[in-house]
């Protein structure tokens, strides 16, 4: 693990709050499928990353 539990547990309340966000923002037609999709996945590997389970550029489980 990159960081401590604690700071895992706060940034997986925030991926919650700004994927609600870019879900809300794709529903309302502000954002299109793909560029939602794009913010979500790249986001979501940032947090696997601080989770020590994300290599970039490797094939990942």
């Amino acid at each position: 693990m990159r960081a401590n539990q604690d700071f895992i547990k706060q940034l997986e309340l925030l991926y919650e709050s700004y994927e609600k966000e870019v879900t809300d923002k794709l529903k309302g037609g502000i954002l299109k499928d793909t560029t939602a999709k794009t913010y979500l996945t790249h986001s979501s590997n940032f947090v696997r990353w601080c989770k020590n389970d994300f290599v970039p550029g490797e094939r990942n489980k």
